[in-house]
C-alpha cells in the first residue's frame, strides 16, 4: 500500500540474502520491518529467532481482530479437517450461504440497509473497480469525483480515484475520467468541497459534466486520518440524490470496526449507493473482498464482473466467526475501552509540535511540523528496534498511523504508545541538538 522506504542494507543478514536475491525490488514493508516474521498470536508477532513485537500495523488494518485468534483459527481448522471445500468460484455452498444469512441479518438490516452482496477478487482494489464499473452502468454516464488525499487501491480504475502522484505515476499510461476535489478537512484547514461540487453542477458553464459517481474514505486512512465532517456528509447524499449520482463509500480500511461502529459512515447517518468491504471483513486475514449494492443499482449482465478468487470459503468461514465475536458483548467493550484508552493518552500528553488525531482504533501522529518524514522514519526504525512495529503514512509520509487490534488490551495498547512517545521525545530532541 504505502512505499514507506525505497532502500534497504547493501549488506544481510543471510535469513534475507533469497528475499533480496529473487524477489522484485517492489516490496516495500519488509524494508522497514527486516526481520523474518515466523508467527503471530493477538497483538504479538515472533519473527523466527524468536523476537517478539507489539503490532500496531494489523496487516495495514487487515487484522482488527489480531493474529490468530482462537476462535477463528478453529473454525477454518475444523472447516479444512472436515475436506470443505477452499475454492469454488461463485458456486453456492453451504459456507457462502452461512455468510450470506448472517451478514444481512447481523449488520446490514440492523443499519436499515438494503444492500445486496456482491463477492468480487481476492483484495480491496477489485471491489473498487467493480463499484466503478457499476455506476458507469447504472448511470450511463463516465467521470467520478474523488478526493484528494484519497487512496482506494492500484488497479487502474481504482488507481485513476487514487491521489497519491507517484502512485500514479507508476500506472505508466494517462488516467483519467476521473476529477478531484479537495477533502473537506486536511492539512490545509477546511474547504467547502461540497459547497464547491453543488456549485460546480449548477452551471452548465462550469466544464464539469455530472458524474456517474462520487467516491470517498469517510475516514481517510492512507491520507493521513481525516474525517469527511458529518453534515457535509449529509449535504453530499443530497446532492448526490438530486443529480442522480452514485455515492460510493470507501470502508476497505476504516470499516469493520476499526473507527467504532462496524462503518464508518453510520455516524452521519446516512446511506451510501455502493459500499466496498475488504480487510478485516474476513476476520483472519484471508482475502475477502466484497461490494455492497443498494437496491435498485444491480444492473449487471451475469458474468460482467468475474474472478476466480471470488469465492474463498476459508475466508467465508473465517467471517462468520468474525461476526461472532463482533456481535460478543465483551469485544464490544474491550474495543470501547481501547479507543477510550488511546485517545485519552495522545490527548493528554500529544508530542510537542505534532498535531494527533483520533478516529477509533486509528491514531493519526502528524510529524510534519517536527521534522517531517526524516522524523517519521527514524521514528518508525527506532519503535522496530524496540519491538513495536507501526508505520507512516500521509503527505511526505510525515504521519505515524497506529493501528493496534481491537482486541489489544489496555496494558499493550499504553506500552505501545509510550514506545511511541519516547522515540517521538528522543527523536526529535536528537536533530535540535
Amino acid at each position: 500500500m504505502t512505499d514507506l522506504v525505497t532502500t534497504e542494507p547493501t549488506v544481510s543478514p543471510p535469513a534475507l540474502t533469497v528475499f533480496g536475491e529473487r524477489e522484485s525490488v517492489v516490496r516495500s514493508y519488509c524494508r522497514v520491518f527486516p526481520a523474518v516474521l515466523a508467527s503471530g498470536r493477538g497483538c504479538t508477532i515472533t519473527d523466527e529467532d524468536g523476537r517478539e513485537y507489539l503490532d500496531f500495523f494489523s496487516g495495514a488494518g487487515a487484522l482488527n481482530y489480531g493474529h490468530n485468534h482462537d476462535h477463528l483459527r478453529r473454525r477454518v481448522i475444523e472447516h479444512l479437517e472436515r475436506s470443505g471445500l477452499v475454492h469454488a468460484l461463485d458456486c453456492y455452498t453451504p459456507a457462502k450461504r452461512e455468510f450470506l444469512r448472517r451478514f444481512a441479518a447481523e449488520v446490514l438490516e440492523p443499519r436499515g440497509l438494503d444492500h445486496r452482496v456482491q463477492f468480487c477478487g481476492s483484495t480491496g482494489t477489485d471491489a473498487v473497480e467493480a463499484a466503478l464499473k457499476l455506476a458507469r452502468k447504472h448511470t450511463g454516464r463516465t467521470t467520478v469525483v474523488s478526493f484528494s488525499g484519497a487512496y482506494h487501491g492500484v488497479s487502474r480504475g481504482s488507481l485513476a480515484a487514487t491521489a497519491d502522484r507517484s502512485l500514479r505515476r507508476a500506472a505508466g499510461v494517462e488516467l483519467g475520467e476521473v476529477s478531484f476535489l479537495p477533502f473537506p478537512t486536511g492539512p490545509a484547514g477546511e474547504f467547502p468541497s461540497v459547497a464547491l461540487l453543488e456549485r460546480m453542477l449548477a452551471d452548465d458553464l462550469s466544464g464539469m459534466d455530472v458524474p456517474a459517481a462520487v467516491i470517498l474514505e469517510v475516514v481517510q486512512m492512507e491520507g493521513g486520518v481525516y474525517r469527511f465532517p458529518d453534515a457535509e456528509l449529509r449535504r453530499l447524499r443530497e446532492l448526490c440524490d438530486r443529480y442522480r449520482i452514485v455515492l460510493i463509500a470507501d470502508e476497505i480500511q476504516a470499516g469493520c470496526g476499526r473507527t467504532g461502529p462496524f462503518f464508518s459512515f453510520e455516524r452521519a447517518g446516512v446511506v451510501p449507493d455502493l459500499v466496498t468491504v475488504s480487510k478485516s471483513v474476513s476476520g483472519l486475514g484471508l482475502p475477502m473482498s466484497i461490494l455492497l449494492i443498494r437496491e435498485g443499482l444491480d444492473s449487471w449482465d451475469v458474468g460482467d464482473h468475474p474472478g476466480t478468487f471470488r469465492g474463498n470459503q476459508l475466508a467465508f468461514v473465517a467471517a462468520c466467526a468474525a461476526l461472532d465475536l463482533w456481535l460478543d458483548p465483551e469485544f464490544r467493550a474491550t474495543a470501547r475501552t481501547g479507543a477510550e484508552t488511546l485517545r485519552e493518552f495522545w490527548h493528554e500528553d500529544p508530542p510537542p509540535g505534532a498535531a494527533v488525531r483520533c478516529e477509533g482504533h486509528a491514531i493519526a501522529i502528524d510529524l510534519t511540523e517536527v521534522g517531517g518524514r526524516a522524523t517519521a522514519d527514524a521514528v518508525v526504525a527506532r519503535c522496530f528496534e524496540r519491538g513495536l512495529i507501526v508505520e507512516s503514512t500521509g503527505r511526505g509520509k510525515a504521519v505515524l498511523k497506529l493501528l493496534p487490534a481491537l482486541t489489544t488490551d489496555r496494558d499493550a495498547l499504553l506500552r505501545g504508545s509510550a514506545i511511541v512517545r519516547d522515540a517521538i521525545r528522543e527523536t526529535t530532541r536528537e536533530t535540535t541538538q
